[in-house]
């Protein structure tokens, strides 16, 4: 199994509103993204960047896929950290949205980056976190972070009880089954639109059969394969350049052994989607669309 991030972490974050009196506004080309696409938080919201077509308004910079600082940060963004937390401790480490105008960090918080890029940077791209719909994409968010990614973790604890393993594989595959009724009768998570929802879940089913599935035993990773449409959707999705042009394989695997603790097991060897099939160029990201430098939806 992956440890945990690195903890000792500052947590900035301030939100971004709609006009000057709310300190921190949408305007072109004022703030900065900060990723490294290995990271799902990262993963996220440069998924969501290309949705919503913001590469003229809001640029990225791309960081490797493995922090070399010595304190697992990257050196790139210490300067950043530094100007926006005095003598800070902890490592630099992405995401990080950071303001051009003072130099400092933002928001270090992938939740609030991502309702900040599509309700204040929503340009002409979907409305990805709907007026009444946030319970439901928090929802969703909920179910990857604890059903699919965090069980997905304990199912493949090699130091584990069996009993606790096989209770983690169950809640696994209920969630599967549950996402499996959805998407055989709509497109989206949530309907007939793309939301927030299905960022998260493409990225826990991305990391899922990526990362944690190299844990799983071969009659484990069967029975997660046995979910057609949850996996024709996430075929379905990296196949449309917002996502499948942000794969980098070889970031998440190296970013992955740098971090495992866990011993590969054989469904290592079972992969679920060819996920190379649909990788671009990490270094070009997806052409963006039109957009305009602050849409309210509030």
């Amino acid at each position: 199994m992956s440890a945990p991030a690195p903890s000792a972490v500052p947590s900035f974050r301030s939100r971004i509103g709609c006009d000057p009196r709310s300190g921190y506004y949408a305007a072109p080309r004022r703030y900065r993204l900060h990723l490294s696409l290995s990271c799902p938080h990262c993963l996220r919201i440069a998924v969501t960047h290309s949705l919503l077509g913001l590469g003229d308004i809001l640029p990225v910079t791309l960081l490797p896929a493995v922090p070399d600082a010595p304190d697992g940060g990257h050196p790139e963004l210490r300067p950043l950290y530094e100007a926006s937390s005095h003598q800070h401790p902890g490592p630099a480490v992405a995401p990080v949205l950071s303001d051009a105008w003072t130099g400092t960090i933002v928001s270090t918080h992938a939740p609030d980056i991502l309702r900040d890029l599509a309700r204040r940077f929503g340009g002409r791209g979907p409305d990805l976190f709907p007026r009444g719909a946030e319970a439901a994409v928090e929802g969703i968010g909920r179910l990857c972070e604890r059903d699919i990614t965090e069980a997905a973790q304990r199912a493949g604890r090699p130091d584990g009880d069996p009993a606790a393993r096989e209770s983690a594989l169950a809640t696994l595959t209920h969630a599967l089954d549950a996402l499996e009724l959805r998407l055989a009768a709509q497109e989206y998570v949530l309907g007939a639109e793309p939301t927030l929802a299905d960022v998260e879940l493409w990225v826990a089913l991305v990391q899922l059969d990526t990362v944690h599935r190299h844990h799983l035993d071969a009659a484990a990773v069967t029975r997660v394969t046995d979910h057609p449409q949850v996996w024709a959707y996430a075929r379905r999705l990296a196949a449309h350049p917002a996502f499948g042009a942000h794969l980098d394989l070889d970031g998440i695997a190296r970013r992955h052994h740098a971090h495992c603790r866990g011993e590969e097991a054989a469904g290592a060897a079972v992969q679920i989607v060819d996920w190379a099939a649909y990788a671009r160029d990490v270094s070009r990201p997806a052409s963006p669309t039109p957009t305009r430098a602050c849409r309210s939806r509030s």
